[in-house]
Parts: structure tokens; sequence; C-alpha cells
């Protein structure tokens, strides 16, 4: 799963709403994505991956999932206080600073669980891990 389409779910989910500029300089205008990368950018859901750009069709790691549904649920005014212990997998130090908060809420919810005792946060989210995420995610937090 890309980048692009990750923000796109969230994107449609609220409806598509027409706001924020598009700033990324590898997000071309009139694309599928290009209103959910701005909507994104524009709600402080996603900063890019630096020097200007977004990497659209970069697949989502484990760990970028978790920072966007963090900064989302942020937006929504869904409480994003707890924190669960990653000490318990195996590859808990890899997770990057930047994405720690946000992995240990995902953990804390029960929205990522981890695979045969990893999280593996760099590794790459494949289709099916993102829409048992999203569903976790959707029904039960931001309905919850």
């Amino acid at each position: 799963m890309t980048r692009a389409m990750l923000v796109t779910v969230l994107w449609r989910y609220e409806g598509e709403p027409a706001e924020g500029e598009n700033t990324f300089t590898d997000v071309p205008e009139g694309t599928w994505y290009t209103g959910a990368v701005a909507w994104a950018a524009s709600n402080g859901i996603v900063g890019g991956i630096g020097n200007g750009k977004f990497d659209p069709d970069g697949s989502i790691t484990r760990e970028q999932m978790a920072t966007i549904l963090f900064r989302y649920a942020q937006k929504k005014g869904i409480d994003t206080s707890k924190r669960g212990e990653l000490s318990g997998f195996a590859d808990s130090g890899n997770v990057s600073s930047w994405a720690k908060d946000a992995v240990q809420w995902t953990v804390a919810e029960k929205i990522i669980n981890g695979s045969d005792g990893k999280l593996l946060p760099q590794g790459n989210a494949t289709r099916a891990q993102v829409s048992a995420i999203l569903m976790r995610f959707i029904e039960n937090i931001v309905k919850a």
C-alpha cells in the first residue's frame, strides 16, 4: 500500500473535503490523490519526508501508518494519551524516535498488535495489514 493510498482512504472517510493547498513538489496537480494529500497536510496529518516531498508512491511503513492514524485521531479530537509498553516486542528498539508516541498509542489501543512478537516498524504494511488496522481503528477508536 502506498502513502498516497492510505491518505486517500482517510480523506474519503472524511467525505473528500476540498481544503488545503498542495505544497509537495512530487505531488502533481490533478491526480487522484492530490486533494487527499493537500487535506492531510493542511490538517497536520502528514508532513512529508523532507525537502518538500511527500513520496506518494512510496510504500507505507507500519510506523508511518501509526503516525498518520495518531495524527488523524488528534485532528478528530480523540484522546491519544494512552501509551503501550513496547519492550515486549523483540524489535522495539527499531521504532524511529519520531514515531514512538504514535506506535505506543496504537499498541495501547490494540490497533497494531505486532506479528510473531515483533512490531516490524519499518516494514512495509501490506494491504491486508492496512485493512485490519483500519478496521480496528475505525470501529474501536473513531466510532467509539
